[in-house]
């Protein structure tokens, strides 16, 4: 009977109707994964390109700690959407604690990095000679790790909080979900402790986020770069606020109703669909944050050249020939002088 318990569970799950917004999240994740994985991949090569040719810069390190995390959570999305079209936890119950902490990870994790990347973009603008004293990117590795470090932390306590127990929990008969039901002794603890972490990991990250951009747009308004340049620094600045504030939130704000409630709240696994838009949304701000277009990148991948290149090409061609004609006529002149004074 045991043996055929996990296949009756599977049937039972596939006999479920899946609702409108399962419909839904099925689609953000299978987005997230086709998008996302390419995308941070491409990212990851245009920064470890750049780093290799003109060395490594904070925007660089940020970069690929960025591509790493989302590629975390990329890894995990086959996971998440079997869980969302079952509707139950079917793989070893090991594996639910150490899915629930890489995925959470991976939003705190790119959320505190978007904000090192904001502040470090205020500080080169608003002090650039004071800041590049310590623009090395040895600092930004041990920025990188201190970000790691704290959310590790939190989401150790988180696990620990749970006191080894109930990370796959019973709600029906039949079948198990991961990470939903708790008891009131852990409720108690996780309850301010989610709060604390939308707190620190969320709500100060994003203030420092606005005030940083915004300090940014005020001073490249009052700068002497042209009209194009300002208006490709305004997209960027946004596009990353933007990303931050429309991903973060909800999964966020659900933390702050847990809290008011005092309970775990059931939304939870929907607030989470937008936080997993950040995989395929950040590339883009990442590859506006880069001084290769996004044209020039592609045309290096499919080993083309843009008509920039193209043109290059042909003036160091005409040089080269032009150097080998003088060659020619250098040599010609020496053999005839040459043969006259044999004569």
């Amino acid at each position: 009977m045991d043996d055929q318990q996990p296949g009756i569970f599977l049937v039972q799950a596939r006999m479920m109707p899946i609702s409108v917004f399962d419909c839904i999240s099925l689609t953000v994740y299978s987005f997230t994964f086709l998008l996302g994985l390419p995308a941070n991949l491409l990212v990851f090569f245009v920064y470890v390109r750049k780093a290799q040719k003109h060395g490594a810069t904070p925007n660089v390190v940020y970069t690929i700690n960025l591509c790493f995390s989302n590629l975390i959570l990329v890894a995990w999305m086959p996971v998440k959407s079997a869980y969302t079209v079952l509707d139950i936890w079917i793989l070893p119950e090991l594996l639910c604690p150490i899915y629930n902490f890489f995925v959470v990870a991976s939003l705190y994790g790119s959320g505190l990095l978007l904000t090192a990347v904001a502040v470090g973009r205020y500080l080169s603008i608003a002090f650039p000679i004071s800041y590049k004293i310590y623009r090395r990117a040895r600092t930004s590795c041990m920025i990188s790790a201190l970000l790691w470090a704290v959310v590790f932390m939190h989401l150790s306590l988180a696990l620990v909080a749970e006191k080894g127990a109930y990370f796959v929990s019973p709600f029906k008969p039949n079948t198990s979900t991961c990470y939903e039901n708790f008891t009131r002794e852990q409720l108690d603890i996780l309850v301010p402790l989610r709060l604390e972490m939308a707190i620190m990991l969320f709500a100060m990250p994003l203030l420092l986020s606005v005030f940083c951009t915004l300090r940014c747009l005020a001073l490249v308004k009052q700068s002497c770069l042209s009209a194009g340049s300002k208006r490709r620094i305004l997209a960027m600045e946004l596009s990353a606020l933007v990303v931050f504030v429309v991903c973060y939130t909800p999964y966020n704000v659900s933390h702050v109703v847990g809290f008011i409630k005092d309970n775990n709240t059931h939304w939870r696994r929907e607030a989470i669909v937008s936080s997993c838009c950040n995989v395929f949304l950040e590339p883009v701000v990442m590859l506006m944050l880069s001084p290769s277009r996004p044209k020039d990148v592609l045309c290096r991948l499919c080993m083309k050249r843009t008509p920039k290149q193209h043109h290059e090409g042909i003036v160091q061609a005409k040089d080269s020939l032009a150097t080998m004609q003088r060659g020619t006529m250098s040599i010609k002149r020496q053999l005839a002088s040459e043969s006259v004074k044999a004569t």
